[in-house]
């Protein structure tokens, strides 16, 4: 009966199977015995949310944190949902209220609710809050969610809303972080980025392109605006070799066949992205040459390392003959192949969390992103069993950087030196622990998981191990995990065992970079 009411003043009535959800949920909350202490923790976390109070306070604490940008966004967020909810959601649908006589009486709230239902405001102002916060401060914002998640429920909890008031809430909130977020964009933190240290050397020095042999990935970068690398280069380098990839093309035949001919290079080139460097990399090591990287991906994370942010600043370089001796990493596979690693090289869903990040961070955000794809990915997969350097752990992925990368979470996005010498190691992992956890720390990193890791029903061990090696073994001890290194990513691992071992190798490409 009370369900078939609760639309009476509504505007705009929600669907019959809207509410018979409602009625549903509602009493088999209802009919779940909890005892006093749970009840009377559900009433005051509702009490506390009354009037945002709860959520001024945390903006103190973040003020006093030292992130009074977080703390303002978060409020902001608040009070455009609060108006939003109070004074649209609560007159087009608003409804009756659940019956106080549904409720149990260790439950109620001393003070029942008059106003409107739909939406709940409690809820609609907890969203806020948190998704605003976790835009300036995204470890914030994920220790904050679980609070902001049980504001809504204890709404449920107490009786004084239904399902879909709290349903309707939260995503009032968060759509009005976001719109805020839209109308005044985010301010990034800038981290200062330590200077390169990486010894500078001599190199060949040209401005004609004499002596040089640049490999084209010509499908790199495309769609982003620039001209074709073929002939751009030409122009600028008029005495260099240019070669375009074709379909069936081999770098490494490629190379060789040129260091065979009668003028072989003395400097080794690419345009591409991480992927392409990288193979033609592994051919300059192996042949003691200098490497000019000509930045034509999509993000180019080497070249940015080596401030090569233009194809301009690669031209100064070599024009110059400024290089500098860079680490890299060997990667060896179970049947003794190696690869050259000239950023980072994983297992498990890695790959998979910051493909799927990219697709939403333009339009959501990066911290929106990067939990809406840990939560996509973890859903859908299963931890692994592997061997690191012979033990067995569950995992849900491991990466390896080349130097250290930053910030300290499982997908960390920059790495500030290239001689650091050591392999960055970050391992999530799986074990008994909740894929909860797991989420949290995949999008937001260690610091946001020992926030979780104190919540009553998530407690437990870090999920996310940071270490710095020089080498380290990961061995399947189960199905083929595959692995990504520099961008490709494949399904299969070569040889056997299915074994990947990254060995650290220190200063030992030449490359060519301009002075800091």
């Amino acid at each position: 009966m009370a369900a078939s009411r609760r639309r009476a003043r509504s505007r705009i009535p929600l669907p019959a199977r809207i509410r018979r959800l409602d009625a549903q949920v509602a009493a088999r909350v209802n009919e779940r015995t909890t005892g006093p202490a749970v009840d009377g923790f559900w009433r005051g976390l509702t009490r506390a949310a009354n009037h945002g109070k709860l959520w001024f306070a945390v903006a103190a604490v973040l003020v006093a944190l030292g992130r009074p940008r977080a703390a303002a966004r978060g409020l902001a967020s608040l009070g455009l949902a609060s108006l939003v909810a109070n004074l649209v959601g609560k007159r087009l649908v608003g409804g009756e209220r659940p019956a106080l006589t549904s409720i149990p009486v260790s439950r109620r709230l001393q003070r029942t609710p008059t106003s409107p239902s739909f939406p709940s405001g409690h809820t609609a102002s907890a969203a806020a809050f948190a998704t605003g916060v976790a835009l300036e401060w995204p470890a914030a914002g994920a220790a904050l969610a679980p609070l902001a998640a049980g504001v809504g429920y204890s709404r449920l909890h107490t009786g004084a809303h239904w399902l879909s008031d709290v349903a309707g809430g939260a995503a009032i909130g968060a759509g009005a972080a976001l719109a805020l977020k839209a109308a005044v964009p985010a301010l990034k933190r800038t981290v200062p980025r330590d200077p390169p240290t990486a010894r500078m050397v001599d190199l060949p020095a040209t401005d004609t392109g004499e002596g040089v042999f640049v490999v084209v990935n010509p499908g790199s970068g495309r769609g982003l605006g620039r001209p074709e690398a073929g002939p751009l280069l030409r122009e600028k380098l008029p005495q260099a070799r240019i070669h375009e990839l074709q379909d069936g093309d081999d770098i490494a035949e490629l190379i060789g066949r040129e260091l065979r001919s009668e003028r072989p290079p003395t400097v080794l080139g690419a345009y591409g992205g991480d992927g392409t460097v990288s193979a033609v990399a592994q051919q300059a090591l192996a042949e003691d040459l200098p490497l000019v990287v000509f930045p034509g991906g999509t993000f180019n994370h080497f070249a940015k390392a080596a401030l090569l942010d233009s194809v301009d600043a690669t031209l100064s370089a070599l024009a110059a003959g400024h290089g500098r001796e860079v680490d890299v990493a060997d990667l060896q596979f179970g049947d003794g192949h190696e690869v050259t690693v000239l950023n980072t090289a994983s297992v498990g869903l890695y790959p998979s969390f910051v493909e799927e990040r990219e697709k939403h961070e333009k339009r959501l955000g990066k911290p929106i992103a990067a939990l809406l794809a840990a939560i996509r990915v973890i859903r859908r997969g299963d931890p692994l069993q592997v061997r690191i350097d012979g033990e067995r752990r569950a995992v849900w992925s491991v990466f390896v950087g080349v130097d250290r990368y930053y910030p300290v979470a499982v997908a960390p996005i920059e790495r500030r030196r290239l001689d650091d010498h050591l392999l960055d190691v970050r391992i999530l992992f799986a074990g008994g622990r909740p894929r909860t956890r797991g989420a949290v720390a995949l999008a937001f990193g260690g610091r946001a998981d020992a926030l979780v890791a104190r919540l009553p029903f998530l407690q437990g061990p870090p999920a996310l191990d940071a270490r710095t090696v020089e080498e380290i073994t990961i061995e399947a001890d189960g199905d083929d995990p595959g692995y990504a290194h520099d961008g490709e990513a494949s399904t299969e691992t070569p040889g056997e065992p299915k074994r990947l071992r990254l060995r650290m190798r220190a200063s030992a490409l030449r490359v060519y970079s301009p002075p800091a």
